[in-house]
């Protein structure tokens, strides 16, 4: 059998698509000789995987154990089938493969990994607990990295879920960082989850004393939040499923209405809101794992919208780095995330 960098033996079907797309991958965890085996503490299950299999189950911790560990053992890695996607995980170093790339790695190390969990064979054998408020769950089991897999050392001086919280999100501040221009009108749609406060930091560093930086939530407690963090130079309150109540809104104190617009939300149907407030030849960056691509594009051709739309990546180079020099710079936001995450 040939292996390859990008994990392709262990898909099962359907053959010929990399892990991501099959429907199962082979999870044994006995690694081939690029491969990477991880002993695994902690899933951080997506925001909009979790949201969904929340809600599903009820809320009911024994059923949401019994929902991740069903997705597991039916295609070998942590896909929710409704969403699509995965997440990341935490945990140390157990084995390294002989021609994985970096023979650096020690046995007990502690790493994060950096690609979804919608690609990663999983194995686990008993979910220890489920903290239904910051998407993070404990196990036992064994997690298998790619040649082709990007991870990061924890830092030992961080408290290593505060990390797995930050990096799961490290693909939003970066590509703010590349986006957004000194005086750019930068809106964020969701601008209270962790995506969303870490993107609206680095977008206010972004635009600078010329720019603007407009956070969007929907509850008046996250808009409470917002202010104590001192990240937004206006903050609105609406409804993001309320397209044209968002786009008054915005527009009634932003008439050119904005540069760029990052979608950092959870749910469905966000899609044409974020459309409506960007102007022409502006920029919206869908980081929402519930993005509809077609709902976006024939969207924005629906209503002659000519704007760049652009699919959130969840990797840029130096992305992790980016986003924890982002977290240690910010006491209020680092305390945050100790409160939360610990």
């Amino acid at each position: 059998m040939k292996l390859t960098k990008f994990g392709t033996s262990r898909v099962i079907h359907p053959r010929g698509v990399l892990p991501q797309a099959a429907t199962k991958i082979d999870n044994t965890m006995r690694i081939y000789d690029n491969e990477l085996l991880i002993e695994v503490d902690t899933l951080n299950i997506d925001s909009a995987s979790f949201s969904q299999i929340k809600k599903a189950c009820q809320y009911d911790i024994s059923k949401i154990k019994q929902m991740i560990i069903e997705i597991v053992n039916e295609s070998g890695k942590m896909q929710n089938p409704v969403t699509g996607s995965g997440g990341m995980l935490i945990g140390s170093v157990k084995e390294v493969g002989k021609s994985f790339p970096n023979q650096t790695l020690s046995s007990g190390e502690k790493i994060a990994t950096l690609v979804s969990l919608s690609l990663t064979p999983l194995h686990i054998e008993k979910i220890t607990s489920v903290n239904l408020n910051n998407d993070q769950v404990k196990i036992e089991g064994q997690a298998i990295l790619f040649e082709s897999g990007i991870y990061a050392r924890i830092p030992k001086h961080l408290n290593e879920n505060v990390v797995l919280a930050a990096l799961d999100v490290a693909g939003a501040p970066a590509q703010v960082k590349k986006l957004v221009k000194k005086g750019d009108t930068v809106a964020i749609i969701g601008a209270a989850g962790k995506s969303g406060i870490l993107a609206c930091k680095q977008a206010m560093s972004n635009v600078g004393d010329t720019g603007k930086v407009i956070g969007i939530v929907n509850e008046q407690q996250q808009l409470n939040l917002l202010q104590e963090l001192e990240l937004c130079d206006e903050i609105i309150l609406a409804d993001a499923l309320d397209s044209l109540g968002l786009y008054d809104k915005v527009e009634a104190t932003n008439p050119n209405l904005c540069d760029v617009v990052i979608n950092v939300v959870n749910i469905d149907n966000t899609e044409m809101s974020s459309i409506l407030i960007a102007k022409d030849e502006g920029v919206v960056y869908f980081f929402s794992m519930a993005t509809s691509f077609t709902k976006a594009a024939l969207g924005a051709e629906g209503v002659g919208k000519d704007v760049t739309l652009i699919i959130g990546n969840g990797f840029t180079k130096n992305h992790s780095q980016i986003t924890l020099d982002l977290l240690e710079n910010s006491p209020k936001i680092k305390s945050l995330f100790e409160k939360k995450y610990i």
